[in-house]
């Protein structure tokens, strides 16, 4: 499973396989070590927040304000920076006080981890620290406090969700509305036109081509290898098919003409119609009850940046526009530009996400994912988990049985609680904690 993939789960922070750009800004922000002249803004049980943090994330906000044409309050901003830093803190805290454990051999690992993403010998991962004012060891026990911060979230708020037998049947059941009555067919034909007003020798003609076309496909001839020779139908390169549509978005004639057909069987007469002479196959039927036990999934890859102190999210944006730019242009490739860039797991795959069902990853991810045809780069796509851009590899109807159904269902309805629960959870962590705001200028 990728980091993107678990990001329901993760709507704050960053993920285990942090970069070293964000392990860098999230370590020299933990108050542990304050800087000569710097002053303390707040504790947060065992922690504190400086004085010179407050500053860094109020410049940030104030920065996006600006660039969304906004004249902010200064010290609106700052009350709300300030806010956001307490409750960071208080759940590092939680997840230190917690008693999960993360062991050393496998810290060893995600360092190994962060510093492969950055293509760097463990060495030079040490020098980049030094130079970025960071000893080695401090940014260890950064890591490890986001490992314990993950996993304690994902326990303790999925612990909080509660999916019932009657609202999965609720689900299903709204869904089973949606799909309406209407049967969806994908017809494929071989279309011999007729211009309107042809003459009766010509008609004879067009006739006998189809004709022709119909003979070859009932001595066993593949339809879609006649299709692509004989049809003048725009969709013969696909072998005459149009995809599965509702039966109510299809012409009456040809709904008709293939209603006593079954999946894979071809009408035995011409269908005559104002364009010319169809040749009609059912490729398939698939009727309202179907539909619901049908799920179309998507292949697709992405290049996840993640803002930090050092890159905002509007700026990450224009980086990845910039990658699509080249992209479509031919000067490289969405892989390879995954390969270099990408903060996620699955960069060294090229981006690749493999094979996903409706629900598999967040609403603003899988929006725009689903708003894009076969091969389109999205534009950059924010999401909580950080910014993506977005590549459709392919689609697939898959039907799925009734047990993966619900446990789908199940998932969706965890989406749909998950930010509410997570907000409840935080509300009462930062109820509990101890926070002592302190004077400072």
């Amino acid at each position: 499973m990728t980091d993107l993939q678990l990001f329901r789960f993760l709507p704050l922070a960053c993920v285990l396989s942090a970069t070293l750009v964000c392990s860098v800004a999230q370590a020299q922000g933990t108050g542990a070590n304050l800087r000569p002249g710097d002053h303390i803004a707040a504790v947060v049980n065992q922690d504190v927040v400086a004085a010179s943090e407050v500053a860094l994330r109020t410049e940030r906000l104030r920065e996006e304000a600006r660039r969304r044409g906004e004249t902010p309050d200064i010290e609106a901003l700052r009350k709300q920076a300030l806010e956001a830093m307490i409750e960071d803190r208080v759940i590092v805290t939680h997840a230190r006080e917690s008693g999960t454990r993360v062991d050393e051999p496998e810290l060893d690992r995600v360092v190994a981890n962060v510093a492969t993403q950055n293509k760097l010998t463990m060495e030079q991962l040490r020098e980049r620290l030094r130079a970025e004012g960071l000893d080695y060891r401090r940014f260890r026990e950064n890591l490890r406090d986001q490992m314990m911060t993950e996993r304690v979230r994902e326990r303790e708020v999925q612990g909080r969700i509660s999916i019932t037998d009657g609202e999965i049947d609720k689900f299903l059941e709204q869904r089973r509305q949606q799909a309406g009555g209407a049967d969806q067919l994908n017809i494929a034909q071989i279309l011999v036109a007729v211009p309107e007003g042809a003459a009766e020798a010509l008609v004879a003609e067009r006739r006998a081509k189809a004709e022709a076309a119909l003979a070859r496909v009932k001595a066993g001839e593949d339809f879609a290898k006649v299709a692509r020779e004989v049809s003048e139908d725009g969709n013969k390169q696909r072998g005459g098919e149009i995809g599965l549509r509702p039966a109510d978005r299809l012409p009456d004639l040809f709904v008709d003409a293939v209603r006593d057909l079954q999946s894979g069987a071809v009408r035995a007469e011409l269908l005559r119609s104002g364009a010319g002479f169809h040749v009609l196959k059912l490729v398939q039927r698939r009727t309202a009850a179907d539909a619901v036990n049908m799920v179309t999934q998507t292949r697709a890859r992405h290049v996840l940046l993640r803002p930090s102190e050092q890159l905002s999210a509007e700026v990450a944006a224009r980086r990845l526009a910039e990658f699509k730019r080249l992209i479509e242009s031919g000067q490289t490739t969405f892989e390879k530009v995954a390969i270099d860039n990408s903060e996620d797991g699955s960069a060294a795959g090229g981006g690749d996400l493999g094979w996903v069902s409706p629900g598999g990853f967040v609403p603003e991810f899988e929006e725009a994912m689903n708003a894009l045809p076969i091969n389109g780069i999205s534009a950059p796509v924010p999401s909580r988990f950080g910014v993506h851009l977005i590549q459709v590899l392919e689609r697939r109807d898959t039907e799925v049985d009734p047990k993966q159904l619900r446990e789908q269902a199940r998932n969706a309805l965890r989406e749909q609680k998950y930010e509410d629960a997570y907000r409840e959870w935080v509300t009462e962590l930062r109820a509990r904690a101890f926070v002592e705001l302190r004077e400072w200028q």
